[in-house]
């Protein structure tokens, strides 16, 4: 079974108003000495299996647009000593929009002479309100000029973050976001509901009433309109969330929602391999200072020093996250002779009382050889997955 490998990059430049990832501002200084510990931390895992395959990486955050092209070499020939990195691996970054045009075509031209060969953007909004809400340190020039550098550079794989359901976001504001996004020409499209974390401003202006609650029937609304428009512009739907060209689906993320493994690196990364799903340590701080202290004993594979959270999983629990995860697959959903293949049983005579239930609301197609949600399903996913746990 193919491994992947997330870093997490936990620097902003600004935190966003709903963000409530793990990210810090006001720490650059960090940067030097993170990224000396984040390759302490890949060769402690590598080491633990040697020569393991990579199929995809992906640099989130945070925002990885900050370190400079030289940290990612540093980091990229680190996983190339200690991994077997597939020549064709799907190696992805995350981007702001604004940091990618201030470097331009110079700093991206870099970037993909060391492997990255996928950009996502978080454009968000192309509403200059809705951008001032969210704290954002971008512009809808900002985002036109990152693609026009994106592609001068020679990437031909990007994908643009939206969201939706934001307060005082329209239906009209909304259409003219998914249409200035479609007219860019990204590959992949991952639309994002707004959620109202804990511990985040727009919880609080929310809480105090400076804010409107989301909408719950206006979101929904939105989603659907969002169905149509980028089925129109020959975008497929291939998650509850995602959108591609043909043959763009984002690789990484299928490993995901596959519930395949992939190994976690970075301040509040989080892996599942090994049997073990784990998290490492959120303060960049204590990861820092974890990974410089000599280690006295080679820990389990995939423990990393770092490493604050680790269970093992059990078959149960690994059957709910598999089908959980694979029925946001709107294509796919969960293959019967792939999970009879993994789990050595028969997925109907687990759960087929459940399916069958959702069958009849119209939430869940059932054929030979596989179970997928329905487009009312999408909607109500919910609904079907908490029978599943």
């Amino acid at each position: 079974m193919s491994l992947s490998a997330y870093l997490h990059i936990p620097f902003c430049a600004f935190k966003c108003s709903y963000c409530a990832f793990n990210t810090y501002t006001h720490i650059e200084h960090l940067i030097p000495r993170f990224v000396e510990a984040l390759c302490l931390e890949i060769a402690v895992v590598g080491n633990q299996r040697p020569h393991q395959c990579l199929w995809t990486i992906f640099f989130g955050g945070g925002t990885p647009s900050l370190l400079s092209p030289q940290q990612f070499e540093q980091i990229l020939e680190t996983l190339d000593r200690h991994f077997d990195v597939q020549p064709n691996a799907e190696v992805t970054l995350e981007a702001n929009p604004a940091d990618l045009r201030i470097g331009g075509v110079v700093y991206l031209a870099a970037l993909r002479a060391l492997g990255i060969n996928r950009i996502s953007l978080g454009m968000q909004s192309a509403n200059a309100n809705e951008l001032k809400l969210f704290h954002r340190r971008h512009d809808n020039d900002d985002v036109a000029g990152a693609v026009r550098s994106a592609r001068a550079a020679g990437f031909d794989n990007l994908n643009l973050d939206l969201i939706y359901g934001a307060p005082h976001q329209t239906i009209d504001s909304w259409k003219n976001t998914l249409e200035q996004a479609v007219a860019l020409q990204p590959e992949h499209l991952s639309l994002y509901a707004l959620g109202i974390e804990d511990g985040t401003p727009m919880k609080a202006w929310v809480e105090r009433g400076h804010l409107p609650a989301p909408d719950d029937d206006l979101t929904a609304d939105m989603y659907e309109l969002a169905t149509d428009v980028l089925a129109e512009a020959g975008y497929i739907q291939y998650e509850i969330s995602n959108w591609a060209k043909p043959g763009r689906e984002c690789r990484h993320n299928l490993q995901y929602w596959r519930n395949w493994q992939y190994l976690a690196f970075g301040p509040g990364a989080h892996g599942f391999a090994g049997g073990v799903r784990y998290a490492v340590t959120r303060s960049p701080h204590w990861y820092i200072k974890a990974m410089m202290q000599p280690a006295s004993t080679m820990l389990p594979y995939p423990r990393s020093p770092a490493v604050d959270q680790a269970v093992e999983v059990t078959r149960e629990d690994e059957i709910a996250e598999t089908l959980i995860m694979n029925l946001r697959l709107l294509r796919e959903g969960m293959s019967l002779s792939e999970f009879a293949a993994r789990f050595g049983a028969s997925l109907m005579s687990l759960h087929g009382d459940h399916f069958r239930r959702a069958e009849s609301l119209g939430l869940i197609e059932i054929a030979p050889d596989y179970v997928r949600l329905t487009r009312a399903g999408r909607l109500l996913s919910n609904q079907v997955f908490q029978g599943l746990v």
